[in-house]
Parts: C-alpha cells; structure tokens; sequence
C-alpha cells in the first residue's frame, strides 16, 4: 500500500506541477489588482463623492473586512465540499461583484460591493495553500514557493501601470471593469486543476484521489507506485477551537502576530 504523501513523493516533480505553479501562481496577479485596485482609485472617488479622510479609510477597511469574514466561512465550505468548488466559487464572486463596483451608483454602494469583492478572494487561499504542499512535497520545486511572489508583484505594477493610462482617459470604472478581466480568464482555465488528493482522501472519496494522482502521474511521464492508495482513518476533521489548543496555541498567536 501507499498514501497521497508517498505517491506525490514518488511522482516527483515535472510537468503538472509546472502547469499548476503557473495557473495558482496566476491566482496571485488577479488577486494583488484586486487589493491594490483601492490605492490608484481612492484620489478619484474622494473627488467625484467629495469623500472625508475616514470615509476613503473606510473603503480599505472594508475589503480587509470582507476577506477576514469570508475567510473562515470559505475554509469551513471548502472543508465540507471541497477545494476546487470553493475556489472557482470565490473567482466567480470576485469577479461578478468587481464588475458591479464598476457601476456604483453612490459611495455607500462602492464600499459595499468591494466588501463583496474582498470576500470573494479570500476563496483563492483554499485554493493556494493545498497546492503549495502539492509543490513543496519534492525538495527540488522549494524556489517554486518563492518565485510565487513574483506573480503578487506582477499584478500590483500591473494595476499601477492600467491607472496611469486609464484613470485620465476612461475612468476609473473602466479600470475596474479592466482588473477584473485577469480572474474571468482565470475561470476558464480551472477545469486543468484537479480536486485534491487530500481531500478526496479525508472524504473517503479514495477513488477520486487515486484518479488525481495518476492524472499527475501521467503528465510527469512517470509510473504510480505499486500497490493500493490507503491513508490512516481520521478520527475527526479540524475544528476552530483547536487552534487556541494548548498543543497549538503558541504557534496559532505567532502566525497572528507576524499576520
């Protein structure tokens, strides 16, 4: 027998994993425009709704706010139905609601919708952060996990350069409508991305998870190693209390804290 671990172990590092750096690492342009979208528009809704300094504040808060609600409302889903539809879900949000930011009829309703809009990305991390462990599992593809920030930095100079031709020729609606172009594409291209392993397996859904791996196996041009896929049963999923537990509470406060 073997598990999910010793398979992707065996697997190694090739193609798939190219294929998926690329595609989640894209993730991370789509969603840096959406975050920094704030800075290069805020200078022109406080001129057009003669907005206050706390009320521009506002708008920032209020994404940050979206993205920490939805956070935990997301990984509880993602847990209980899966990553995959969680995260095309959060793309499809994201984009439906930056669209409507677009066509703000007032400040109140801008704010609202990029509330919207910061919930919505706070999907891509279900997304992410499973198949940053998909990369990291072989010791070769570790600068992979650094060169992912490079896509980050990409999306931000990326919306900055959009607003220094957009803002004084269309408007900042039409930069919206212009930012939210990268996650729709993004869309389309999920139907490459597999289920995890992981939680096919967690599922009990062994069946779906061995398919996974042979499909990774395939692209690498490698062989499955022999046997049957079988992983320890798990007496109980995650809860949230567990992370103030005595055995993880120092780390639970250490991530807080540099967060």
């Amino acid at each position: 027998t073997f598990t999910v671990e010793e398979a992707v172990e065996t697997i190694g590092f090739g193609r798939f994993h190219i294929m998926l750096f690329l595609i989640m690492g894209s993730t991370g342009v789509a969603e840096a425009m959406e975050i920094m979208l704030i800075a290069v528009v805020s200078p022109l809704i406080r001129c057009e709704w003669q907005l206050q300094d706390w009320q521009v504040a506002l708008v920032t808060t209020m994404v940050f706010f979206g993205y920490m609600v939805f956070s935990i409302v997301l990984g509880l889903l993602a847990d209980r139905y899966g990553r995959w539809k969680i995260l095309l879900l959060s793309f499809l949000w994201a984009a439906y609601f930056s669209l409507l930011t677009s066509f703000s009829p007032s400040y109140i309703w801008f704010v609202f919708l990029r509330a919207m809009v910061g919930g919505g990305v706070a999907g891509h991390a279900q997304g992410m952060e499973e198949n940053k462990q998909i990369i990291a599992v072989c010791s070769c593809s570790n600068p992979f996990l650094s060169l992912g920030k490079v896509f980050w930095l990409a999306g931000s100079l990326l919306i900055i350069g959009l607003a220094s031709v957009v803002n004084p020729t269309l408007g900042w609606r039409w930069l919206i409508r212009i930012a939210s172009i990268p996650g729709i594409l993004l869309i389309l291209v999920f139907k490459f991305i597999p289920e995890s392993a992981r939680y096919n397996m967690s599922s009990g859904n062994t069946g779906a998870a061995l398919a996974t791996l042979q499909r990774i196996a395939r692209m690498n041009g490698v062989a499955m190693p022999e046997g049957q896929l079988r992983e320890p049963a798990k007496e109980r999923r995650g809860r949230f209390k567990d992370l103030i537990h005595s055995k993880y509470l120092r780390t639970t406060l250490q991530i807080w804290i540099i967060w």
